[in-house]
């Protein structure tokens, strides 16, 4: 059987390291999947995700020219695509939600910015009346 890069195939689990898992494909090839392509998720432990001799499966990203195989489980596994999006529908609201006009819709740039200039003042003074050092750290070794 030839191997193919982007090729999706079963293989068995013979070695688990702290760096990846060896899988074999059959016909005395082995390939290799790196500890960062085992799961969607952080893995701190291989073994919480796989076991030996444990059949899973691989896609094959990589095969280099001293024949060695770069494989991946989590590209193996089809990701549900989100669904497209409609126009004027935002996800997670009823169909019957009607946007409002937006507040700053009516008002100049200058408006905006003085009213944008207002709301961070009075954060910045609520800031320093709690006593939270608002200034930017400086550079080491300045002092």
């Amino acid at each position: 059987m030839q191997l193919k890069v982007g090729e999706v195939v079963e293989g068995k689990v013979t070695g688990i390291t702290n760096f990846g898992v060896f899988v074999d494909l059959g016909e005395g090839k082995t390939g290799m999947v790196h500890i960062s392509e085992v799961a969607q998720t952080y893995v701190n432990e291989i073994r919480d995700f796989v076991k030996d001799g444990e059949t899973v499966k691989v896609k094959i990203m990589n095969i280099g020219e001293d024949g060695k195989i770069s494989l991946s489980m989590k590209r193996a596994v089809e990701q549900r695509r989100p669904a497209p999006r409609q126009p004027g529908k935002s996800p997670g609201r009823p169909d019957s939600f009607v946007w409002g006009a937006r507040r700053n819709e009516n008002l100049s740039f200058e408006d905006m910015m003085n009213k944008f200039k207002q709301s961070s003042d009075e954060k910045f003074s609520a800031l320093k009346r709690k006593g939270v050092d608002t200034r930017r750290p400086g550079k080491r070794g300045s002092r």
